[in-house]
């Protein structure tokens, strides 16, 4: 689908190809979907989309892991899930992103729980913050958002390969991206200049981070089709949904929120493309894609450009590399 086509169908809600379009909400894109057989990592559960798509998962059945940086909303968020659901397997284990440290620790607690993984949702995120760096000396929007899910991805990457082969069953990963990956840097990805307080701008750091989120989807997917490995990675635009992640951005986006309201989702119809791509049967095999309102789209010329992707992979991998021997 084009970005002018993609634009009609999100002012006027009209579905797409795959029958959903911006107004479809998560119940809807998962209706009749059986996912007791599944089990799911969430970041950023507690809140937002990230806690309606856990809501949803844990409502199709599945047994869903919220990892989150604030232990007691996310407690506070399981609670509100079993309120309303009383059978479901929710359970929440502390992730803080901008820390590889605790990105580690995370794994090594799932790790214990010895259980399954099939889905893999990297859903966490910040936006527009002013410029600082996180715990490992990395700018934070490009640390929260890329490096610790391309860690975390890693090192759940063997108990995923492992539940895919055991069981028969595809594994999927889904990164969050956003639209806003067309507005970055003029060179994508400023490698060389990736802690630079001099040329930081916050939204062009934010579509940095996500433009890495669709480098990083892709690059992952043709790694596993070498090994043929039976899982999946796609990236998704949830749409323009007014959650926490606008903290940083003042009341221009109040004013903005007021002139393009037709522009904006739900909590609901954010969470739709997420749980579409991650439990609907017709994308079984569907991999390497990038999907808004729950339809195939094709992302900027940057996001597919695999030298860029190859280039991301082994700067990321060497950012991990060096925080680890520090």
């Amino acid at each position: 689908m084009s970005l002018i086509s993609g634009t009609f169908s999100l002012i006027t809600g009209i579905p797409g190809p795959s029958g959903f379009g911006s107004a479809s909400t998560a119940e809807q894109v998962t209706e009749g979907v059986d996912a007791s057989n599944l089990t799911a990592i969430v970041t950023g559960g507690a809140s937002g989309i990230g806690l309606e798509t856990a809501r949803v998962l844990a409502l199709r059945k599945a047994h869903v892991i919220m990892a989150a940086r604030n232990m007691e909303a996310a407690n506070k968020a399981k609670q509100l899930i079993l309120k309303d659901n009383e059978t479901a397997r929710v359970d929440a284990l502390e992730l803080d992103l901008c820390s590889l440290r605790s990105t580690r620790a995370f794994v090594d607690n799932f790790n214990a729980l010895d259980l399954p993984l099939n889905i893999l949702i990297n859903n966490a995120g910040v936006m527009f913050c002013p410029y600082q760096l996180s715990k490992d000396g990395i700018e934070m929007q490009f640390a929260t958002n890329h490096l610790g899910h391309f860690l975390l991805t890693n090192l759940l990457l063997e108990r995923m390969k492992e539940t895919a082969k055991a069981t028969g069953i595809e594994g999927r990963i889904v990164n969050l991206s956003s639209v806003a990956h067309r507005y970055t840097y003029r060179e994508g990805i400023q490698f060389d200049k990736i802690n630079d307080p001099n040329s930081y701008l916050d939204k062009q750091a934010y579509g940095q981070s996500k433009l890495a989120n669709i480098l990083h989807a892709n690059e992952l997917s043709r790694h596993l089709q070498e090994e043929v490995a039976n899982i999946t990675v796609n990236s998704v635009h949830p749409g323009l949904i007014m959650t926490n992640l606008y903290r940083h951005t003042g009341p221009i986006m109040g004013l903005l929120n007021i002139f393009s309201s037709f522009l904006w989702k739900n909590i609901p119809q954010g969470a739709a493309t997420t749980c579409y791509v991650a439990l609907h049967p017709r994308l079984k095999g569907v991999t390497g894609k990038y999907f808004e309102d729950c339809n195939q789209f094709t992302p900027s010329n940057l996001a597919r450009n695999e030298v860029l992707g190859k280039k991301l992979w082994d700067f990321s991998d060497e950012l991990v590399n060096l925080a680890k021997n520090n």
